[in-house]
């Protein structure tokens, strides 16, 4: 078992915040040359906003920190594969890496669903890596939503 690098460490750490807050444990960092700029937790109840996914939440506070709408050389950490709109937001941030943890076989867009950033309106694309805390980020999802039946 390898370690959890610290960017994902500190996106599980928000998405427990977003649990412990009411909502869907999912959390988001985005690094810059090897520094956290901007860390982010699901928040679309607190703010009553459905697009205050973590992904975007962080891509916004990513832009303020950078004073750019572009977050080239930036890399995104989620702790589940982002949906349309925020694979969307990635391409349009022109985020450089995507890593996400748990897959979402019914609202992923990455390697599920419409498989965002391999369509050919697409104009730019993320490296993916996933299944980092795989396990970790999944149970966390599975806990949230079964104590809520």
């Amino acid at each position: 078992m390898f370690p959890v690098p610290e960017p994902m460490r500190r996106a599980l750490d928000a998405a427990r915040d977003a649990a412990l807050a009411g909502e869907v444990p999912v959390g988001a960092v985005v690094v810059k040359d090897g520094v956290i700029i901007a860390t982010a937790a699901n928040a679309p109840r607190a703010l009553c906003d459905p697009t205050a996914h973590a992904e975007i939440q962080a891509i916004r506070a990513a832009a303020s920190v950078l004073g750019s709408d572009r977050l080239e050389g930036c890399d995104l950490w989620v702790t589940l594969e982002p949906c349309a709109m925020c694979a969307g937001a990635i391409a349009h941030a022109r985020i450089a890496r995507l890593y996400y943890g748990a897959a979402d076989a019914k609202g992923g867009a990455v390697e599920h669903g419409p498989r965002f950033f391999g369509q050919a309106t697409c104009h730019h694309r993320p490296e993916v890596y996933a299944g980092i805390a795989e396990t970790e980020a999944a149970m966390m999802l599975r806990e949230f939503f079964a104590s809520r039946r």
